[in-house]
């Protein structure tokens, strides 16, 4: 991913100047400024990248953001920033101020090296209080990668970007709160998983026991899931490596899936969503997965194929139905990305069937 490399070489930039860097300013010169740049935004054409931009506050006058990106002419983006040696999730309350007199549907706040991003969410043209996306220099995610590419100038799209935030947003919410209910399970959760199968009352007492019982079997729960996935994989590596079958006593009896359904798989099956949502209503959009391909269904059913993703080589593919049900066109795709750019044969594919 090209994005990736060159936000790898960004912090080996960072990793080698930041002991020289004192102050925000040359942060922003010296980190910021090429981050942008990163982007595709030219940070020296003063109609795209508007450094100082004033953002007055009510009858405070002279407030000044300290970048303001524009595309096509409308702001798409503000970026507070920070001397690398303070936290980047400080001060954003002057960012929140910012937010709300300047048209742009997202803000930045940054040190050089954690990039914070707010949208508004929860109310419109009031940022929120959590950013829905971090990018950490030091510590790149490639899922958080794909959402950063959606605000490149070359593939900037506002839609595909709130779907991701707000999907990121409340994944982001969930994981929080299952992992304080594995370490401190609620009375809530006890009650939710005992009453399945305990009949008696529970009282103080017995709630005080189940929490810890329930506490426990959660953890091993996640240990033996991880520790048999970890144990599979090695199995499948293995064999494949030594053209063995069978060779750790894998009971033969045992019905091993034929196909497994992919995070790749599941991916491009959101972006696709995502695309359909323009026109139709996400819960009409299903999937199925069969041995020979991975199939995006209307109303899920087998003769309203909408495409088919064809990922079990080393060549990936996308076959489109807009000329036919019966009439599959197949092409190849170097990223998962490249979907966005069938947006009309897939808007296509749906009206035939309406």
């Amino acid at each position: 991913m090209e994005l990736k490399i060159k936000l790898e070489q960004l912090n080996q930039r960072v990793n080698g100047l930041k002991e020289q860097i004192q102050t925000e300013e040359a942060t922003k010169n010296a980190f910021v400024m090429p981050f942008i740049q990163i982007l595709g935004y030219d940070v020296f054409n003063p109609t795209e990248v508007i450094p100082e931009y004033i953002a007055d506050i009510g009858t405070k006058k002279g407030e000044k953001v300290d970048y303001l990106i524009k595309k096509d002419e409308e702001p798409i983006l503000i970026i507070e920033c920070k001397n690398w040696k303070e936290k980047a999730d400080a001060h954003n309350s002057q960012l929140h101020r910012y937010y709300h007199v300047t048209k742009a549907r997202f803000g930045v706040l940054t040190n050089g090296i954690i990039y914070n991003f707010y949208a508004d969410l929860a109310q419109p043209n009031i940022m929120d209080d959590k950013p829905f996306l971090t990018i950490n220099l030091e510590d790149l995610k490639d899922s958080s990668i794909k959402v950063l590419q959606n605000f490149t100038k070359s593939e900037y799209n506002l839609a595909n970007i709130l779907d991701s935030a707000e999907a990121m947003k409340y994944i982001k919410a969930i994981r929080n709160e299952f992992e304080k209910e594995i370490e401190n399970p609620s009375d809530e959760m006890v009650r939710l998983l005992v009453n399945k199968f305990f009949e008696k009352p529970l009282t103080a007492n017995r709630m005080v026991a189940f929490k810890e019982y329930t506490k426990r079997a959660l953890s091993i729960s996640i240990s033996e899931s991880i520790s048999s996935r970890l144990k599979s994989a090695l199995v499948i590596n293995e064999n494949i490596e030594t053209g063995k079958t069978n060779t750790l006593g894998i009971n033969e009896n045992i019905e091993i899936p034929k196909f497994i359904t992919t995070d790749e798989e599941l991916e491009a099956f959101q972006i696709v969503k995502a695309i359909l949502r323009e026109i139709i209503h996400s819960e009409r959009i299903a999937y199925r997965d069969t041995q020979s391909y991975f199939g995006i269904l209307l109303d899920d059913n087998n003769r309203k194929p909408i495409c088919r993703f064809h990922f079990g080589t080393a060549k990936k593919q996308i076959e489109f139905f807009h000329n036919g049900k019966d009439s599959g066109e197949k092409v190849t795709l170097s990223s998962l990305d490249e979907i966005y750019n069938y947006r009309s044969e897939l808007h296509k594919t749906i009206e035939n069937y309406n």
